[in-house]
């Protein structure tokens, strides 16, 4: 449905985008996740044909839209602001692009209709933008841009300005949503939770380049580089250096000063310079197992997250590592208290020193 190829965008001097390269499938949820500055809303942008590339290509369902203006591209978009019109009720906000389309009354009547209550908006057509809540003002938003049958749907941060509670709400309402009229939606976002939410894939964007492309669940528990590994969720990312091979496995050092041991079938041709261990897969214990990769250390600090507490550890060897339990009232693990840490083989993800570039 939206193919790019090498799209490239400069800002006089300045690169915002380059060579980035890649395809969304018809009806697919897919998310640009990055920090501010990274490019990813100048990449929407020329997909909407708000900016032009400097280079590349854009196509929308195999047809070259590169230099089309917006109205000429089968797309619609939803803006962090809202952008509604003051002056016009909820029903003329989501009427307003019918009539510019030039549809009969009739036909307009059934389609407002159809988008209110889609989006959960009945009982307030009548009201104006400055009497709605932040979650009703962005209903309204995503009905008038669906109300118009676009082939793809582009969302700018559309959640950002709701409150936290509200945000989670919004983010399954949304993904259901998507998922009942079927339209492509390209969404982007800084919030790497609310990419994991609502996302069938992830382009996770720096420096203007997709680090990798992927599923949300192969980009979390499979991170390409140090940079996706840092980014999306916690993670002990540590330097690893190549220390022996023993049979069906390797050893590594990492941080400096732990031994880890690692399937060699993960190994490849280049030995890894990062290791990433996600904190929910450390396993503590008050006594040691006997098991490989079994570390001594101490609870430096315990934050309070609710559900979780998060561990700040240090092993006798000296290196910090965060990890993250549920712990009971009985059994909660406190500062000063000495454990033991075991990190599975498997749960050891091998990083190389540079992007190996995007998953397509």
């Amino acid at each position: 449905m939206v193919e790019l190829r090498q799209v490239s965008k400069y800002f006089g001097k300045s690169l915002a985008v380059a060579d980035v390269d890649f395809h969304v499938e018809p009806g697919e949820f897919l998310t640009l996740l990055g920090p501010s500055g990274c490019g990813k809303t100048t990449l929407l942008r020329m997909i909407g044909g708000f900016e032009t590339p400097s280079a590349g290509q854009i196509l929308l369902d195999g047809r070259d839209v590169t230099h089309l203006p917006p109205y000429r591209r089968d797309v619609n978009q939803v803006f962090q602001s809202y952008a509604l019109f003051p002056h016009l009720s909820v029903w003329g906000n989501i009427e307003f692009g019918l009539k510019t389309k030039g549809l009969t009354r009739v036909e307009r009547h059934r389609r407002v209709r159809e988008a209110i209550e889609l989006v959960s908006l009945d009982r307030l057509e009548l009201r104006r933008p400055a009497q709605l809540s932040g979650g009703q003002k962005q209903r309204v938003a995503l009905a008038r841009a669906l109300v118009c049958r676009p082939r793809v749907l582009l969302l700018d941060e559309p959640l950002a300005a709701l409150d936290a509670k509200l945000r989670r709400a919004m983010q399954v309402e949304l993904k259901r949503l998507q998922a009942r009229v079927g339209v492509t939606f390209l969404f982007v976002t800084h919030d790497q939770e609310e990419a994991l939410v609502i996302s069938d894939r992830i382009a996770v964007m720096s420096h203007g380049r997709i680090e990798q492309l992927a599923p949300a669940a192969h980009i979390y528990h499979q991170p390409a580089t140090p940079f996706v590994a840092d980014f999306l969720g916690q993670a002990n990312l540590l330097e690893a250096q190549f220390c022996s091979r023993d049979g069906q496995f390797v050893e590594l050092l990492a941080g400096g000063s732990l031994r880890l041991r690692v399937p060699a079938s993960a190994i490849g041709d280049d030995a890894p310079a990062f290791v990433c261990i996600r904190p929910e897969r450390i396993e503590l214990h008050r006594q040691p197992p006997t098991a490989d990769n079994v570390f001594a250390a101490r609870v430096r600090e315990r934050i309070f997250r609710g559900a979780n507490d998060q561990l700040l550890l240090e092993t006798d060897s000296g290196c910090p590592l965060n990890a993250t339990t549920r712990p009971r009232a009985d059994s909660a693990f406190e500062v000063g208290d000495r454990i033991f840490l075991q990190i599975q083989p498997a749960d050891v993800v091998l990083l190389p020193p540079a992007a190996r570039g995007a998953d397509r």
